[in-house]
């Protein structure tokens, strides 16, 4: 047994370890996940998972992985998932070759790549009010400064979004919008990215829960890079799967900078076989948007605020009652929903399109707490 320090010794040892630690990391707070409970029984709607299994074709690939031995390193360019996805967006982007392509460790691993090619220490990344709050990390981690534009009260982006600023070298766009569920059209984001003296990262984990997209954008300008993820309406947010979309110049200076093998080889057979079952992924997502319009009705039935939504979760607000009471009582009943409160905007409940009996055991758990 290891005895335990005494109490001096051990603050002088922290005090002495913080100061190895960067300034800027210790003034973070660092990103906070949602919740994740590793026991008990509860719903599920607060981390907008999808809430059905991955298609039977991914565990089938990952088994032969599995059986053929994990004792060498991966692919370290996930080449099977780059041709197979070339080969399914061409329509969309003709111009496409895996040259375009460059996965990660889910959309935040490329995400974080990014930043680390384009920004430096005391630069300036821009993002809007509210939206993802890992874009806030990301800068601090690297030791850069914010410009945060709140949207406007229609979820549009006012023109200071695109004015060229000193030393502003990134711009990220949630599209569609987390926690909103809108959706900037994509002749917005070509002007906006037209005007903006830096990159442009057109954020699109839930598109595929949307009408439209911006990856047509990448062939048209140099600055826009398009990045998802297979976590959402793949349903593999346990398999942690990404990728950037960009023009061969932007994916080979990003490559320099990723892990060398930031993606392994279960998630890369995986990834790949998920995305060759289009049958799945589009009978899923016709599932959850079904469910998502009885939800909204639902809502806006028992006098939520809910905002027309294009992912698999819904943003709402009760003008009669606390988000943050409401979302405590139903975390205390085992419901899980992600409350959130965003600086010079306010606060509100996001809700995860959940199966049909999850959303309706959601709403008969709701009613009376409104009453």
């Amino acid at each position: 047994m290891v005895p335990a320090w005494p109490s001096a010794a051990r603050q002088n040892w922290i005090d002495m370890t913080m100061t190895y630690v960067r300034t800027n990391i210790q003034a973070m707070e660092g990103y906070t996940p949602g919740e994740q409970p590793q026991g008990g029984k509860f719903i599920k709607l607060n981390t907008n998972e999808n809430p059905y299994p991955c298609s039977p074709k991914v565990k089938a690939a990952i088994g032969r992985v599995c059986q053929s031995g994990l004792q060498r390193y991966p692919d370290p360019t996930a080449t099977a998932f780059r041709m197979q996805l070339s080969e399914m967006l061409s329509d969309e982007l003709p111009v496409i070759t895996p040259d375009w392509i460059l996965c990660g460790n889910g959309s935040d691993d490329i995400l974080t790549i990014i930043t680390r090619v384009f920004v430096d220490a005391g630069d300036l990344i821009r993002y809007p009010n509210p939206s993802y709050v890992l874009y806030k990390s990301l800068a601090e981690i690297q030791g850069a400064r914010v410009d945060v534009v709140n949207f406007q009260p229609d979820w549009s982006l006012p023109n200071e979004f695109s004015t060229p600023q000193d030393r502003l070298k990134l711009a990220f766009l949630a599209n569609p919008n987390s926690p909103s569920g809108t959706i900037v059209p994509s002749a917005a984001v070509a002007e906006i990215a037209a005007a903006l003296p830096c990159p442009l990262v057109v954020d699109e984990a839930y598109v595929d829960f949307s009408e439209t997209n911006c990856l047509s954008l990448v062939a048209e300008n140099e600055k826009i890079l398009v990045t998802r993820t297979l976590s959402k309406s793949y349903a593999l947010a346990g398999l942690r799967f990404g990728y950037v979309v960009a023009q061969p110049l932007v994916i080979r200076e990003l490559a320099k900078v990723k892990d060398s093998y930031n993606c392994d080889a279960l998630s890369i057979a995986g990834a790949t076989a998920a995305i060759e079952d289009q049958t799945w992924r589009t009978e899923n997502c016709a599932t959850i948007l079904a469910t998502r319009k009885r939800l909204v009705n639902e809502l806006r039935g028992m006098g939520f605020e809910c905002v027309d939504s294009q992912a698999n979760f819904v943003w709402c607000k009760h003008p009669r009652h606390e988000s943050a009471e409401l979302y405590r009582d139903l975390k205390s009943v085992g419901v899980l929903v992600r409350y959130m409160n965003y600086p010079n905007w306010g606060d509100g409940i996001r809700v995860t399109v959940g199966t049909d009996d999850q959303i309706e055991a959601f709403l008969t758990i709701l009613n009376p707490m409104l009453q």
